[in-house]
């Protein structure tokens, strides 16, 4: 068993549904965990005879699409739930992370399945497992308890998901559970070489051209244990690139030898979004998140925030160099 502590009720919640229409949700901006997640509840869910589709406040970024397969998968702006249709949530660490149609589409969702160490549950039936490496893992995992086995789109959506939130397996978060998991899934059809070249090996022109942007704008901050890079609007046009663009170039600053905490502060629209990453759980990122509204996991999280990037970054800063210093003197465990 591979969540012996959970699986059993999550088994009796999901056979329940029989019947039932379900929307499995996500979060905005989804990553690969989160579109391996709704790709896998979803099609788990309606092999199990639950009419369930997909939905998500944005569309499916484009290296991913290739792990949707036949699913049935919605933008939330084109879709109108049919009558009694209850909502799952996947990989999403709150309500408002649903996005501003679908919450209040569904204000009570009725299961949520996720790793964030900041979900406080926010659903019916809550499933959260901060010690997990993604929510992937932990509905693979009680796919598997309950005797179900996903098939190979499944499969192979949960193993990209489990991949790309280990980083190919390189993160803290992995473990002899995530390999054991990852096992079963190839056996149900995964097949990590395609995953990898899905996942690593397809960037876009704009990307690289961007990522030249981000390395061009690396600063370092505390004596170099931070570093920071920005990107601002024009950056995405000027290079060609997507918003989606941006995932991963945040690990570029984490990379960096004596860096222990890297930051990608964009400008969006007038808008900030941060990411936060650290290379190791003590630097506790989420906590850091929470400061600034967002929230995440020990060593990797986000905020969203209104304001200019110019303004916000001496704040932003201050509350950086504190954290660390917190950090130091044994807090935040």
């Amino acid at each position: 068993m591979y969540f012996p502590e959970h699986s059993a009720a999550f088994k009796k919640l999901v056979e329940g549904l029989r019947g039932r229409s379900v929307a499995v949700l996500g979060h905005m901006r989804p990553d690969g965990d989160c579109i391996g997640s709704q790709v896998g509840l979803t099609r788990m869910l309606r092999d199990l005879g639950v009419e369930a589709v997909a939905v998500n406040h944005d569309l499916v970024p484009r290296i991913l699409k290739d792990f949707v397969g036949d699913t049935p998968f919605y933008k939330a702006a084109e879709y109108t739930p049919p009558a009694g249709t209850v909502a799952a949530c996947v990989d999403c660490a709150d309500h408002a992370r649903l996005g501003p149609k679908l919450r209040p589409m569904f204000p009570r969702p009725f299961l949520t399945v996720d790793h964030h160490l900041s979900n406080e549950g926010f659903a019916e039936h809550d499933f959260v497992m901060p010690k997990a490496s993604a929510t992937a893992e932990v509905l693979a995992g009680m796919f598997f308890d309950a005797g179900w086995k996903p098939d190979a789109v499944a499969a192979q959506a949960l193993y990209a998901g489990i991949a790309s939130d280990t980083g190919q397996f390189r993160f803290p978060s992995t473990s002899p559970r995530v390999f054991g998991l990852c096992s079963e899934l190839m056996a149900a059809g995964a097949d990590p070489g395609t995953a990898a070249a899905l996942l690593y090996e397809r960037e876009s022109l704009g990307k690289m051209r961007l990522l030249r942007v981000f390395l061009g704008s690396l600063k370092q901050e505390l004596g170099g244990r931070v570093c920071v890079g920005f990107l601002r609007d024009a950056d995405y046009q000027e290079c060609g690139a997507q918003r989606d663009d941006a995932e991963g170039l945040v690990d570029y600053a984490r990379s960096i030898d004596g860096v222990d905490v890297g930051v990608l502060l964009e400008e969006r629209s007038g808008a900030i979004k941060g990411s936060l990453r650290s290379k190791e759980p003590r630097y506790g990122m989420h906590r850091l998140a929470q400061q600034f509204s967002g929230g995440g996991h020990a060593c990797a999280a986000g905020f969203n925030l209104p304001g200019p990037l110019d303004k916000f970054y001496p704040q932003f800063l201050a509350a950086l160099k504190e954290h660390i210093r917190t950090v130091d003197a044994g807090g935040l465990t």
